[in-house]
Order: C-alpha cells, then structure tokens, then sequence
C-alpha cells in the first residue's frame, strides 16, 4: 500500500512539473516589459496607453470588487469610470510576487499593487493571465482584489 501511494504521488507531482516548465528569460524579460510600462502608463495618468497591454478582445476577462467584465473596450471603461482622474490613480507601484509558465505560450502573474493617493491609498492582489499573441505578451484575464 506504501508502494501504491508513493507511486501514485511520483506520478503527480511529475504531471504537474512538465506541465510547469520554467519561463524562459526571453519570455520573462518580454511580459514585465509590458507589465513595467502599463505601470508607467498608469503613473502618467494615460488609461488607453495602460490597456495597450490587454488583449483587444471581446474574451478579454477582467474580475474586479465590483464583479466580471469581458471584453477590451468594458474593461477599458470600467477603469476610466473608476479612476476619472490622476488625483483617483494616484501612484501605482506593482510588485511581482510569482511568475510561471504554465504551458507553452502562456504564463500566470500572482503580485500585489500599491496606489499612493491623496485621497487614500489603495493595494490588494492580482492574478494574470498572460498569452503570447505573434511574438507580444498580453493578458488575457486580469483577478485584481483590494486589501482595503
């Protein structure tokens, strides 16, 4: 029965390793290009810039404390409605918790973000889904979740 349970835990856990292989540097270096620059977009107060890295697509999800919104362009007016103005943006800084590969192509972002704001500042955690589209990394689901 020892045997069996080892075996069983063996077979698992090496499942689960060739299934999450380990980002290549190019790759790496190539998603926290576009995530770094959303986050200056951001702190420039440029919203159509800071969606540059969606995917413009109606499949684009993004869940958020206010619920689900599919597509590029609801997503795009969710945060203009939430965030009208620099004094509601404040400043962003994002901080990269974990980043893996989860299949060839495709790659999970868990991190936290941080808005210092006049108004009272803001942070939480998002998980990503990023997608690689003809060479250019794009998220294809963004989970954000305040911590206030």
């Amino acid at each position: 029965m020892t045997k069996c349970i080892t075996l069983l835990f063996l077979i698992v856990n090496l499942g689960i390793s060739s299934a999450q292989e380990k980002l290549s540097a190019i790759n790496e270096s190539e998603i926290l290009k576009v995530f770094y620059n959303q986050e200056g977009a951001w702190n420039r107060g440029d919203i159509p810039a800071f969606m540059e890295g969606y995917w413009k697509s109606k499949n684009l999800a993004f869940v958020g404390s206010s619920g689900a919104v599919f597509g590029w362009e609801a997503t795009k007016a969710r945060y203009l409605k939430s965030y009208p103005d620099t004094t509601a943006m404040g400043k962003l800084t994002f901080k990269v918790i974990k980043l893996q590969q989860v299949k060839e192509g495709v790659a999970q972002m868990i991190g936290s973000f941080h808005l210092k704001r006049s108004i009272g500042d803001l942070h939480g955690y998002f998980t990503l889904v990023w997608h690689k589209f003809d060479n250019e990394w794009l998220i294809i689901s963004d989970h954000t979740s305040s911590a206030n």
